[in-house]
């Protein structure tokens, strides 16, 4: 890391004159992070990402003619509407750089409250727990949930004894909560976040699946059905962290996803 061992021991010597607390024990011949040091430690990684999130609200302060937005979005959300949103940021604010990041809610969220990005686009089913403090959610639409099997016109029901194909942390949540409510729990086989593969397997019969709208617009076989589930849905949300207001350049990805997104639109007919 190119700093000398004086250096650092400088350096801490001056940080624990700062906190007032003893932020490093000896143990032997090297030395331990007291519960003091773990505590900073731990905040190290959100303070970092929050002086390079300022450097950007900084930039995109003066008129929104410069500056990035850092996003993160799972696959279903980022390739039906971020991109919609993205072209109309573009003809608004031809300055503003939109980075994109491929993740799951979790990841999305543990991003966003490190700093690593400005705002997450995740979903939430009706039973979730509420998210965690000091992150603010704007509803943009609720997503339908489909079930995915070779059947037209199916159902939960006809699947008690069935192989499932489960997803991510909050797939396999929301794929429980839907199966309690038919009174049995989901004999899960094989697990994928890729709605390519997750409908591929199901078309192989393989098992059957759960997908929401927004997965069957973006990819959809000919050859598997969708049943949608009735008064079952995600919750789409946009996610910031910490105090209002946003800074003007996340305001106005903001405006651009509430403006393009429309939510729930038509799945897509299969071809014969």
């Amino acid at each position: 890391m190119h700093y000398s061992q004086p250096s650092v021991s400088h350096h801490l010597a001056r940080l624990e004159a700062a906190t007032g607390a003893k932020l490093v024990q000896r143990i032997g011949r090297g030395i331990r992070l007291t519960p003091e040091g773990q505590l900073l430690a731990n905040r190290a990684a959100e303070i970092l990402g929050r002086v390079d999130a300022a450097t950007s609200e900084l930039a995109a302060q003066v008129g929104l003619q410069t500056g990035r937005v850092r996003l993160a979005a799972n696959a279903s959300t980022l390739s039906t509407l971020v991109p919609k949103a993205a072209a109309t940021l573009a003809q608004a604010h031809p300055g503003l750089q939109l980075s994109l990041f491929d993740r799951h809610p979790v990841e999305a969220l543990e991003m966003l409250r490190h700093g690593e990005i400005d705002l997450a686009l995740v979903f939430r089913h009706a039973e979730a727990p509420a998210e965690e403090e000091g992150l603010r959610l704007e509803h943009l639409g609720d997503d339908p949930i489909y079930l995915i099997s070779r059947q037209p016109d199916d159902s939960l029901a006809n699947h008690r004894h069935s192989a499932w194909i489960g997803g991510c942390h909050r797939c396999q949540d929301e794929l429980n909560a839907l199966c309690l409510h038919e009174n049995f729990t989901p004999c899960i086989a094989s697990y994928s976040d890729d709605m390519v593969v997750v409908q591929s397997l199901v078309a192989a019969g393989a098992g059957v699946a759960t997908l929401p709208g927004l997965a069957l617009r973006a990819h959809r076989r000919p050859d598997i059905h969708a049943t949608e589930l009735p008064g079952r849905h995600r919750h789409i949300y946009a996610a910031t962290y910490g105090d209002p207001p946003d800074p003007p350049a996340v305001t106005a990805v903001l405006a651009a996803l509430t403006e393009t997104t429309t939510l729930p639109t038509p799945i897509p007919t299969p071809p014969a």
